[in-house]
């Protein structure tokens, strides 16, 4: 039994540091442009599980830090109007800080998209993520903006469709 909870924190952790990644590299891609292939090689070549300026990056599920980076860029077009309809008319989700979007973005991507993962779990770790982040109100932000939008998927996957 030991050895079976040692094997799903190892997951978690390597899940927990491929989002941390995903956000990373979201990020990069926003501000510096960079393609997603670009972005792809950098992380799996010279980030993920590497040691980068003397520091020891944690090794990740890179299959999950790949899911999430391309998910995202691929069903953009669908989760920025979740994000959008989540905050006030004056800030649109383009208007947002680059690293509180690319959490909003990853955290929105999870929870429209990867069903097998608990909506609460999506949660904590944006959370959490948001909270290595910022010090201020932001850390609200994310909870709010993730939770109304898993709010929302979870009603339009119960009402019947036309």
């Amino acid at each position: 039994m030991q050895n079976e909870n040692m094997n799903i924190d190892q997951k978690t952790n390597k899940r927990t540091t491929a989002r941390l990644g995903a956000v990373q590299a979201l990020y990069q891609m926003d501000i510096a442009d960079t393609s997603l292939e670009e972005i792809l090689v950098e992380f799996s070549a010279f980030r993920l599980g590497k040691e980068v300026d003397d520091e020891q990056y944690l090794s990740a599920d890179h299959d999950f830090f790949t899911q999430i980076v391309k998910g995202v860029i691929k069903s953009q077009l669908s989760i920025d109007p979740l994000i959008n309809d989540s905050l006030s008319d004056d800030w649109p989700v383009s208007r947002i800080d680059a690293t509180l979007r690319a959490i909003l973005r990853a955290g929105a991507f999870e929870l429209s998209v990867r069903k097998d993962i608990p909506a609460k779990v999506v949660l904590s770790e944006y959370i959490d993520l948001a909270k290595s982040f910022f010090e201020g109100d932001e850390v609200g932000l994310v909870n709010a903006v993730l939770d109304k939008i898993a709010k929302t998927i979870s009603k339009a996957e119960v009402l019947p469709s036309k």
